[in-house]
């Protein structure tokens, strides 16, 4: 099985999860035997700049991936994984080997759309390049994904102590 999984870095298994699977500057693509690593690799996003809907789940594609680890994507991009027979999960955070023990622990399972997705509406397609194309807009979408991924993490700490 081969598990692709979006990366803020090339660090492979010590990367820490990008928050948005289209606008991930890596993926980190990790090849398992049962549950063992046998294989891990780091590819750079080609689209990292500026995507159109379906590229970049065409993109995984062609990577041989059956499972796309990410923060979060769209619900369009969910449709192409369906399409493809690609299990796509969103949720993930921490680092890739974290988020990778969690999926393979079941602790991690399932595709919701990001809110981003959900505010463009799930029927229209955005202008080109409408809202990859502002790097601000981007890294601001970034920061509130990150600041729900801590509090749900501080949330869990608080629970166990």
């Amino acid at each position: 099985m081969r598990i692709a999984i979006s990366a803020d870095s090339d660090r492979g298994l010590e990367s820490v999860v990008s928050p948005h699977f289209g606008r991930c500057p890596y993926f980190v693509l990790v090849d398992l035997e049962g549950r063992e690593v046998k294989e891990v690799q780091n590819i750079a996003n080609p689209f990292y700049g500026n995507h159109r809907p379906g590229q970049v789940p065409g993109f995984i594609h062609q990577q041989g991936a059956n499972v796309m680890l990410t923060g979060g994507m769209g619900s369009r991009a969910i449709a192409f994984f369906q399409q493809y027979g690609i299990e796509a999960v969103t949720g993930a955070y921490g680092t890739i080997r974290t988020a990778l023990e969690q999926y393979l622990s079941g602790e991690l399972r399932g595709a919701a759309p990001c809110a981003e997705s959900v505010e463009h509406g799930h029927g229209e397609l955005p202008a080109k390049g409408e809202y990859e194309k502002d790097e601000v807009g981007r890294l601001r979408e970034e920061a509130e994904m990150l600041k729900r991924q801590l509090a749900e993490v501080t949330e869990r700490l608080q629970k166990l102590t």
